[in-house]
């Protein structure tokens, strides 16, 4: 059976899905990244803000930023003049992060290279333009978008812990904003502001003191203008004071606690204080309690000024007040009243005096001669000072009191002691004889105008010319005598030298010939010797011939001893 096998024919089949082409990818993988930055971009963008300044000094739309603490909190879209030219409009873009910080508390200001407060600052926009700085508040606020800009930069440029303070002073001086605050010659802070709102009664200054030095003011602390240069011509010498080159050209404040004012508490923010005018102002108003005294001086009161010293013993007691000139009814004339005041704190242990109160005291001291008195403290300046002492040759006087005031009676004084050493000296030269004394004089010159015109006078100097030619004479003969003997001295010395020389060469011949070794020694040593014999031979014959004189004719007979 056969089986007839058909060929195999394709079919073609019509899928009925779609596919997309691989070209589209691109433009959706661009779409899907547009949209992610644009979602990042609009996640972090900010409010738009508007700040304004009064001029735009190298701000520039699109490259201008906004920052703080070099970090990026938004850009400048753009820089347009007011309506009324009057001011710059600044409208800037924010980040996200900047939310939190754009309060109506907050502070902008634009960054450029300015000297301020001793120092500079913003060189880095030399490179990379100028930026606007953002300050935020501390705390607080209200959320805003629209802000003035600061045409300086404050002086507090972070938000730093420390406290602030008020000082009241007559006058500002050279403090200025940006003045250094100074405590024990360190750099502790700065003055904030002057506030002009009090300026008819006196001057406030606020200043900012960084802890922790903050904790060294106390209610008692005393502050002062630390400006310019003290000098002083006190008993050692020239004494010059400064506080800091910083503070000469910029003005400062500096402040102390002593250890009385330790024991007061430490002052709060915003605490009032008194800015006095000098060290010596701020330490002398420690002394709190004061005796206030009048006193009228005879005579000139020129160099006291006010805040003079009052002196006892040559020790600072008080200061002086103010003179003035003024018309005394009773005595019907004109007199000067010194006003000053004791310190009586500056005297030690005087606790068992104050029960008797300043008025009983003062009894006391005037009964006991003292009297007060003007005395010059400097002599090159003309200063002058009311000076405390004993006298106890005084006059009697008493005290008295003029209202509040204690009047102290008082005694004359340098000027006074001058002018009476001036009469007295005149008054003892009017008393000296000068009519006799010129008579005298006068006589004296008549005898010696006699004595110089007379004969004697006259020979005397005849005799003295003659005797002074003869004196002339004898020298010259001398000289002329003298001469050639003079000339003749080398030869002298010459000869004399040679004379030595040859005496010199007899000496040392003699020493050769009849010296200890020499021949002439020895014939002399050997003859002695002979001598010395001969001498005992006839000592011998004599001695024979004293015992047998008979030997003499008969001879030696050799018979023994004989």
């Amino acid at each position: 059976m056969s089986t007839t096998t058909e060929p195999f024919t394709p079919q073609a089949q019509v899928s009925k899905r779609g596919r997309i082409p691989f070209i589209w990818l691109i433009p959706l993988v661009t779409l899907v990244v547009g949209g992610w930055f644009a979602w990042d971009t609009l996640s972090k963008r900010g409010p738009l803000i508007t700040i304004t300044f009064e001029g735009g000094e190298g701000l520039q739309a699109g490259q201008s930023h906004i920052k703080h603490k070099d970090v990026d909190l938004g850009l400048v879209t753009s820089v347009v003049l007011s309506p009324d030219a009057s001011h710059v409009v600044v409208k800037a873009r924010m980040t996200r992060e900047a939310v939190p910080f754009l309060t109506d508390q907050a502070r902008f200001w634009v960054v450029t290279p300015r000297l301020f407060a001793g120092s500079i600052s913003g060189l880095d926009t030399l490179v990379s333009g100028a930026y606007i700085e953002l300050l935020p508040a501390e705390a607080g606020g209200r959320s805003a978008t629209s802000f003035k800009g600061l045409e300086l930069p404050p002086v507090r440029i972070s938000n730093a812990p420390g406290r602030t303070y008020l000082l009241h002073a007559d006058r500002v001086g050279s403090v200025s904003v940006g003045s250094p605050i100074f405590f024990r010659d360190l750099n502790v802070g700065e003055v904030l502001g002057i506030d002009v709102g009090q300026m008819v009664k006196d001057v406030t200054i606020h200043v900012f003191i960084r802890a922790p030095f903050d904790a060294n003011v106390h209610d008692g602390s005393r502050f002062w203008d630390a400006s310019g240069i003290s000098v002083r011509l006190e008993g050692g010498g020239l004494k010059l004071e400064m506080e800091s080159v910083k503070a000469l050209v910029l003005g400062g404040v500096a402040f102390d606690t002593t250890d009385e004012a330790l024991a007061t508490p430490v002052s709060d923010a915003s605490r009032q204080f008194t800015l006095y005018e000098n060290r010596q102002a701020a330490n002398d108003a420690s002394f709190v309690r004061r005796v206030q005294m009048v006193s009228y001086f005879p005579g000139s009161v020129g160099g006291l000024a006010p805040g003079a010293a009052v002196t006892f013993h040559g020790l600072r007691v008080g200061n002086v007040l103010g003179t003035k000139l003024e018309y005394d009814v009773a005595a019907d004339t004109i007199r000067t009243p010194v006003r000053f005041e004791i310190e009586p704190a500056r005297i030690g242990n005087v606790q068992g005096m104050q029960a008797r109160g300043p008025v009983e005291n003062s009894k006391f001291l005037v009964a006991h001669g003292m009297r007060a008195q003007i005395k010059s403290s400097n002599l090159l300046t003309g200063q002058s000072e009311v000076a405390f002492d004993f006298f106890p040759d005084a006059a009697p006087a008493s005290l008295s009191q003029e209202g509040d005031l204690i009047v102290f009676p008082t005694t004359g004084g340098d000027f006074a002691d001058i002018g009476r050493s001036a009469s007295e000296l005149l008054s003892q030269l009017n008393r000296m004889p000068f009519e006799q004394i010129g008579t005298r004089v006068s006589a004296l010159l008549g005898n010696a105008n006699s004595l110089v015109d007379g004969p004697e006078l006259k020979t005397s100097l005849q005799g003295l010319a003659s005797t002074l030619q003869e004196a002339r004479t004898l020298l010259a003969q001398l000289d002329a005598g003298a001469g050639p003997a003079a000339r003749r001295l080398p030869e002298i010395a010459n000869s004399l030298q040679s004379t030595l020389a040859n005496a010199n060469r007899l000496l040392a011949s003699a020493s050769t010939g009849y010296g200890d070794n020499s021949k002439f020694d020895r014939d002399l040593s050997h003859l002695l010797a002979q001598l010395t014999d001969a001498a005992q031979s006839v000592r011998v014959l004599a001695d024979l011939l004293n015992r047998h004189p008979e030997a003499l004719i008969r001879g030696r007979t050799n018979t023994g001893l004989q």
